[in-house]
This record gives structure tokens, C-alpha cells and sequence, in this order.
């Protein structure tokens, strides 16, 4: 039986691939530990939380001695603990650094000391950088931007030199845009949607002529699960799939759900070093272990838009002071 410790469960991907793997009857119990920043919510792991299987630790993954407390007795680490948002990290690049790698090499090496059978370490397909044509696979140079997937791009180096140094059996998961239920109104597609909802004006940089693969969070957690599962150790697996659009046609489709038009947009200058496209295959996930996406992009969003409109008290103390600092100096990062 699996006894498995998830980092950043209550974070927007964590905490719904915390609900799907406590219902696998061959996992025994399941830890979350999550320092509860800004985007995590205990309220993200709804009726999981209450799960006998489960739980639940306050705590940073920098804090070396807890993390080597809580490793014990875990026969796998599903690690998604990060400093996430590209904005943030042009003010506070030491946080992301302190975040995504000291605290990833914590995990390493309180891995390595409890023998954790399989380690997932969940990265982004912005490490691959910016793609003006052509799409990346998994052996593509990491040619990051950003501080934040500078940052993601040392954590992936970090745990694959785990696995060459040390044989601890890392896999590395990268994948395309997330969107869904839970996630925290500072990423395009909720910040739109609530704005929108509110009755506010939202705003793009440059055209919108940015491109993203938009990748529902379920599929994302299914890949993982399965790379969990069945991965090679050593191995990255690109995961993807789903629909790729510019932020103009994405903004158009947010725009239709919410009943609003195009009076409700404002394009700004477009922020430095944001990178045109990103574009990766996921052949290898598809042939090695079966991932095949299952969720409709266009009925997705529409339920995605439908969870916020029916959830405001989730949401609606966070939008007024993000707004705030968004409106008139930058967009949602894409």
C-alpha cells in the first residue's frame, strides 16, 4: 500500500490531485504539507480533508528538519510546493530561489535518507523558454525567461542530479497551462472571469498575441498520477494536450461566458521578457504510459467560469486588493 506525501496540497493543482489519488484503494494514507501561503487554502481539498486517510501538516518546505520529520514512514513524495507567479518573481526572485530549489534539495535529500520508492517532481513547460516555432520535447535545451521558471528550471536540474548521484528514483513532470476550479484569481482565466463577473474591465498586453496550451488541472493529475505510477525513474515526461490559443482568443471565449464584450478590454504595453509562445510534445507520456487528455477545452472553461460565478465568497475578498495592483501596470501572466 502507498503511503504517499503530497507538497503544496492545498495549492490550486495539489489540492485536486490530492482528492483524486485518496481515492485509490492501493493508497493507505496521504500527507499533505503546505505552508498556506497567498494561493493555499485548506477549503481547496474539500471532502478529502475530512478523509481518514489524510493528514494534514502546516509547514515550509525550507524548513529542513520538518521536511526530514514528515518524509518518514512515505513510500513516495508527489512534490508541488512552488513559488508560482511570474510577476511576483520579478520583485522577489530570492523567495523563488529559497522556494523551488533549497526547498526541492530539502525533499531530495530526506528522500534519499527514507528510501521514498518514486519522486514526482511537478515542473512547467516554461523552462523550455520561449518557442517562436517548433514545439519542445523532453530532451530540448531549459532556456527560461523569468526568474520564477529560472527558478523551476534549477529545481528540475536539482532532482534529476538527485536521481544521477544518488539513485533516488525522480521523475520529472512538465506541463503545459493549468486551468480549473480553485485556482487562485491571479492566473489569466480566473482573474478575467472575476473580474468580468464584478463588472470590471480586464487588460491584455501588447495584441494578445501571446500563445499558451491551455491543459485542464484534471489531465494534468491524471498524467502525473500515471507517471507516479509507471514512470521511469531518471525520466521527464512532458504533459499536454489540450488547446492551444493567443490571449486575444482566449480573452474572446472568457468574454462570451461572461456576457461581456469587448468595451471590457484595454491593451497595456506588453511586460518585459514575456515570452511570444510555448509549445512541447507529449509523445513520450502517450507511448510510455498511456496519458491520453480527456477533457473538452470549451466545456471545461465553461465550467471553470460557472464554479466562480457560483462561488463568490471564494474569491471575492481576494480580487479587490489584486485588482488593484494589476489595473494600469500589468496583466494576469499567461
Amino acid at each position: 500500500m502507498k503511503r504517499v506525501l503530497v507538497t503544496g496540497g492545498a495549492g490550486f493543482i495539489g489540492s485536486h490531485f490530492v482528492k483524486r489519488i485518496i481515492q485509490a484503494d492501493d493508497v493507505a494514507s496521504v500527507t499533505v504539507l503546505d505552508a498556506l501561503t497567498y494561493a493555499g487554502h485548506i477549503e481547496n481539498l474539500g471532502v478529502a480533508f475530512l478523509s481518514e486517510k489524510l493528514r494534514f501538516v502546516h509547514g515550509d518546505i525550507t524548513d529542513a528538519a520538518l521536511v526530514e520529520e514528515v518524509a518518514a514512514g512515505h513510500t513516495a513524495v508527489v512534490h508541488f510546493a512552488a513559488e508560482s507567479h511570474v510577476d511576483r518573481s520579478y520583485a522577489a526572485a530570492d523567495a523563488f530561489l529559497s522556494t523551488n530549489v533549497l526547498g526541492t534539495q530539502n525533499l531530495l535529500d530526506a528522500a534519499r535518507r527514507h528510501d521514498i520508492e518514486r519522486f514526482v517532481h511537478v515542473s512547467t513547460d516554461e523552462v523550455y523558454g520561449p518557442l517562436p516555432e517548433g514545439s519542445a520535447t523532453e530532451a530540448s535545451p531549459l532556456r527560461p525567461s523569468v526568474p520564477y521558471a529560472a527558478a523551476k528550471a534549477a529545481s528540475d536540474l536539482v532532482a534529476l542530479s538527485a536521481y544521477q548521484t544518488h539513485g533516488v528514483p525522480v521523475c520529472v513532470t512538465r506541463s503545459s497551462n493549468n486551468f480549473g476550479a480553485y485556482q487562485y484569481p491571479e492566473k489569466i482565466i480566473p482573474l478575467f472571469v472575476t473580474r468580468l463577473l464584478s463588472g470590471e474591465p480586464v487588460t491584455l498586453h501588447g495584441r494578445g498575441q501571446h500563445v499558451r496550451n491551455w491543459l485542464h488541472v484534471e489531465d494534468n493529475c491524471q498524467g502525473i498520477e500515471q507517471v507516479l505510477r509507471g514512470g521511469i525513474p531518471g525520466e521527464v515526461y512532458n504533459i499536454g494536450g489540450g488547446t492551444d490559443l493567443t490571449s486575444r482568443e482566449l480573452t474572446g471565449h472568457i468574454l462570451s461566458l461572461c456576457g461581456a464584450d469587448w468595451d471590457a478590454v484595454t491593451y497595456i504595453p506588453d511586460r518585459q521578457a514575456n515570452d511570444i509562445r510555448y509549445s512541447m510534445v507529449w509523445d513520450k507520456i502517450a507511448s510510455q504510459l498511456g496519458y491520453r487528455p480527456k477533457r473538452d477545452f470549451h466545456e471545461s472553461l465553461a465550467e471553470t467560469a460557472d464554479w466562480y460565478r457560483r462561488n463568490p465568497d471564494r474569491w471575492a475578498p481576494l480580487v479587490a486588493p489584486l485588482t488593484r495592483r494589476v489595473v494600469g501596470r500589468s496583466a494576469a501572466h499567461v
